[in-house]
């Protein structure tokens, strides 16, 4: 299965498709399977907006080729300490857009530039963004960014592990976040390549 021929089958998906994409709390590793979810299901471009850096405006996503998204995220249980090293959550978000192109652009000029714009900023919830490393993923099918954010408030410094990786129209994404300054690059590559075969298997299914 070439390049091609993925991004041409990933215009029969569906708005509805993404729902079977994104990961079930199952498929993700056993280390969250004590956690509970805390978000899941459709992630427009108004609730996107709503969550994202100020200033950000639905127009600007769907501007940018975006369509719609679907995400599910764990988080901890009231029992968890959240004591250094701890990870305490974990996402996968399916987000549909217009082309190829647009998931590529939106990858370096809104999520890579986005982020490394802001550093130093507050960022909400008396959260400031402290520092922002490119990551270099490896072992997807096509175009994959990464970054590892540090960002810091009253309760100490958290670290997120994010990656981001083409299919087609489709952009997935996967991250792990864990208290105190740590980088889950493996841990997140692995937990991105489990949602990039599930798109895929999706997208075939479609074609």
């Amino acid at each position: 299965m070439t390049s091609f021929s993925i991004d041409r089958a990933t215009y029969s998906v569906g708005e509805a498709a993404l729902d079977l994409m994104v990961l079930e709390k199952a498929q993700f590793p056993d280390l969250f399977q004590g956690h509970q979810v805390v978000r899941e299901g459709s992630l427009n471009n108004d609730t996107l907006a709503q969550n994202g850096f100020e200033g950000s405006t639905s127009e600007r996503f769907s501007d940018a080729g975006r369509v719609t998204g679907v995400m599910r995220e764990l988080g901890p249980t009231s029992n968890m300490s959240m004591s250094d090293g701890f990870d305490f959550m974990a996402a996968s978000v399916v987000h549909l857009f217009d082309s190829p192109e647009s998931v590529h652009s939106w990858m370096h000029d809104i999520f890579l530039k986005d982020f490394e714009d802001r550093v130093g900023e507050s960022i909400g919830q008396g959260h400031q963004l402290v520092s922002v490393t490119r990551l270099e993923p490896q072992g997807f099918f096509d175009e994959a960014v990464g970054l590892r954010v540090l960002q810091g408030g009253v309760d100490g410094l958290i670290s997120s592990t994010v990656v981001d990786f083409r299919v087609g129209r489709l952009l997935g994404v996967v991250f792990i976040g864990a208290v105190g300054a740590h980088e889950r690059l493996d841990q997140v590559q692995q937990l991105g390549q489990t949602l990039e075969k599930r798109m895929v298997s999706v997208v075939l299914g479609s074609s």
